[in-house]
This record gives C-alpha cells, structure tokens and sequence, in this order.
C-alpha cells in the first residue's frame, strides 16, 4: 500500500564521497531536469517516487555510510514510501554482484561509467546538447570542475582504479566551455577535481599539460579563483607554479595528498617517491611561490608501519609545517596490492596514531593562523550561521580548510568577496572585521 504523498516522475539524488561524485550527481542531475523530471539533491522527505543513491566504495567508513543509506532507502521502498530505488557510484560498480543478492530491494544497480543506461532505465534520453552544462548542488558563486576521469597510479592501498578505471581527460575545449557557462550563471571560484591533476593531458596531448589548461581557464571572463585539489608529487609539473605567479585568479593553494613521511612506507605504498625528494619538492614549491598554501593527507597503519615508521611521519609533519592537513586511516581494500599484505596495525593503534598527526597539526595551524592577526584577506562568503557570515580566503577549500567569521552585523551578500582584517585566530578559524 503506498502512500498518498508519493510525487510522480519526482527524483531524490543522494549523494556520498568525495566531490567527484557530487560532480557526477550534478550531471545527473542536469540530464533528468532535462528530460522534465521534478529532481530533488538529498531531500529529506520520503515524497519522490525515484530514489538514485550514488554510493562512496573507497574505504571502510564511506562503505558502511554508503550500505545504511541503501538500506534506509530499501525499508522506505517496504514502508510503500518511495516507489524505486537505484544505486550508482563506486560501491555499486564494485559490488554490485554481492550487494544485489543482500539487498534484492533495490531495483538496479549501476557502475559509475553507466549514466546512459540509468537515463535508459528512468526512461529518460541522454541528451547530448546538455554535456557541459550543470545545475549545481552548491552555492552558486564555486563549482568543482572534473578535469579527468580515473587514474592510472599504482599505489598499493587504493582501489580507485578498480571503481573509476584508467585515467581519462576532458579537452581543454570541453572545459572551457562548461567554465564559461558556470561564469554566465555566476561562479566565481572553480575547484578543479581529479583522481591525479597532474597527469591531465598525458593520454590526449601526450604531455602534462595541466599549465596550458589552467591558463585558458584563466581567461574565462568571471572566474576569480582557480583551486587545485588532488595533485600528484611524483612527476609534479612545476610549469603550473609559473602559471600560478602569472595568474592573479589562480589561487595561491595545492593540495598535494602525501600519505606519508617515510620513505620505507612510501616504498610499500608504491607512491614512486621518497621523503627526500617530497622534502626537495615542497622547498621547491615554496621557493617558487612563498605564499602558497600546502594541504596534504596521510595514511597510518599502512601495513608494514611500525612505531619507528610512524614517528618518521609525525617528524615529516613537524618539520614541513603545512598549512592543512588530513589524517585516514589504513582501510584494507581488497584486490589492491596491500591487501596481500597482513593488516598488521591493531584498529586501535591507527586511532592513536591519526589523533596524534591531527593534534600536532592543531597545534601548528593555532601558530600559522596567529601570525595572520592584523593582515587583511580577500574573503569569500559563503553562508550565515548563527550570528557570523562565513567565508574562506584563498588559501581554503570549502568543506575541509579553515574558516573566516565575520559577526553578521557588518553585513556582506552570500557569493561575493569583502576584504577582512583578521582580529582573532583559533586553531582552524580566523575572526575578522570587513573593511571594504
């Protein structure tokens, strides 16, 4: 018996994991508003006859998100609330064969290179006039910008490759066409998104050529920032740190993922690297552009990583200062080449050491976000909460980077750039007054 409040040919999209399905979504998104669907981006009510769930596969607690949803939705399909549940993105294409028979519910199941045949099975065309063009889930002033798809890296921990295939790019063309549209609807800030950014162009151009996008990309009438996410240190092109010095609108950012800070663990990841040439490599980044903002990541409790390799790392950390930082822990992923290595690091000990690097590195973004009190910032706001406009600098990505308050009495419009003398500073957020 369904219920009465159940809207025909509505759909809500779900999404899970990092950008690059938000991406993913947002085109989704596009090709069924298109086709005249009512589309909803995670509703929170139960009223839409179509549920699709575009589901994270890439470690243990993403996997286990991704499952709860599925299985949230799978009970509302029961309860008569919702009339068909899809499932799309990495843990479907990974699973699908096991999840299928846990959860028969569940209507279809889609790999993450199958959008034609979702709009196939919802009954809607692929319309090819709509490639480029995106309804966006975030605020309108910044938008990811998927340069390619994949990744053709070895690295012995991640299954990525299994989920998302080879590494594949746009054109510059493509995406400097999807750039000016974004422009024209009012984004001011594109974070451009990949497995590797730095491998752009290899497959089509046959050489990196991530600079010659970034400068075309600069040129878009409208963009103010450009934002690098996900760069790969082995083989870094250093051509986009000259971009980024000739650019104004490239910001002064790069968020470089270096797993770890010993060169033995780097061995096993089969990063390609050591932490000697890392350490050469930031000093070189820093030299060539002083004021750039370095975010990493790491993994700890990567099988084989005992303490004397861990403290390794935490020294890395301590030495090289970076600006941002994230810590994970290992998850064994299997049919990855670390998983034919015994998970050898107690849960509780990956814990320990992750609060460890994260409380070091509390500890010096309080020291680098002091010595920002007096200077003034270009700020982007992009929301209100409670009694603060919030924003960011250049030197912050949305979601996972500090923040900039500004008390809501000084008033600032969502989506534009004020200039903010910074007052006061807390480990992950600075205070400031709007100055013009």
């Amino acid at each position: 018996m369904k219920t009465k409040g159940i809207v025909k040919n509505k759909v809500n999209i779900v999404t899970l994991g990092c950008s690059k399905n938000l991406v993913d979504s947002e085109v989704l998104y596009t090709q069924l508003k298109g086709n005249g669907f009512a589309v909803d981006h995670e509703s929170k009510k139960d009223d839409s006859q179509i549920v699709v769930i575009n589901t994270c596969g890439f470690i243990d607690n993403a996997k286990e998100e991704s499952i709860n949803t599925i299985l949230r939705y799978a009970d509302a399909k029961a309860a008569g609330m919702v009339d068909k549940v899809y499932v799309t993105g990495c843990l479907s294409h990974r699973y699908k064969d096991e999840l299928s028979v846990e959860i028969p519910t569940v209507d279809a199941w889609f790999g993450t290179n199958e959008l034609p045949r979702l709009l196939k099975t919802l009954k809607a065309d692929y319309k090819h006039e709509l490639v480029g063009e995106r309804l966006l889930t975030t605020p309108a002033h910044y938008a990811y910008l998927k340069i390619a798809e994949g990744c053709d890296r070895p690295c012995s921990f991640c299954a990525i490759p299994l989920m998302r295939g080879g590494h594949v790019s746009r054109s510059i063309e493509d995406l400097v066409k999807e750039a000016k549209s974004l422009a024209k609807r009012g984004t001011k800030e594109l974070i451009l998104i990949a497995q590797d950014l730095t491998y752009y162009g290899l497959d089509i151009y046959k050489k990196r050529n991530l600079s010659d996008l970034l400068r075309n990309l600069s040129d878009v009438e409208g963009i103010e920032w450009i934002r690098l996410q996900y760069a790969y240190p082995a083989g870094f092109p250093m051509d986009v740190l000259d971009v980024m010095n000739e650019r104004s609108n490239i910001a002064k950012y790069l968020d470089m993922p270096l797993q770890s800070g010993s060169t033995e663990m780097l061995k096993l990841m089969r990063r390609g690297i050591t932490r000697e040439k890392t350490e050469a490599l930031i000093h070189s980044i820093r030299d060539k552009v002083p004021d750039i903002a370095l975010r990493t990541t790491l993994i700890v409790g990567h099988p084989g990583e005992t303490e004397e390799l861990f403290d390794e790392t935490y020294e890395f950390v301590e030495k090289m200062r970076f600006d941002r930082l994230g810590a994970f822990q290992y998850s064994h992923e299997d049919n990855t080449h670390s998983f034919s290595m015994e998970d050898d690091v107690e849960a509780e000990v990956k814990q320990e050491r992750a609060d460890a690097i994260m409380e070091l590195q509390q500890g010096i973004s309080a020291e680098l976000n002091q010595a920002k009190i007096g200077k003034t910032f270009k700020v982007l706001f992009d929301r209100k909460e409670g009694g603060y406009f919030i924003g960011r600098t250049e030197f912050d990505s949305p979601e996972v980077d500090n923040e900039v308050l500004v008390l809501a009495s000084q008033y600032v419009r969502l989506g534009d750039y004020a200039q903010v003398k910074v007052t006061s500073a807390e480990e992950f957020d600075l205070y400031g007054e709007v100055i013009s």
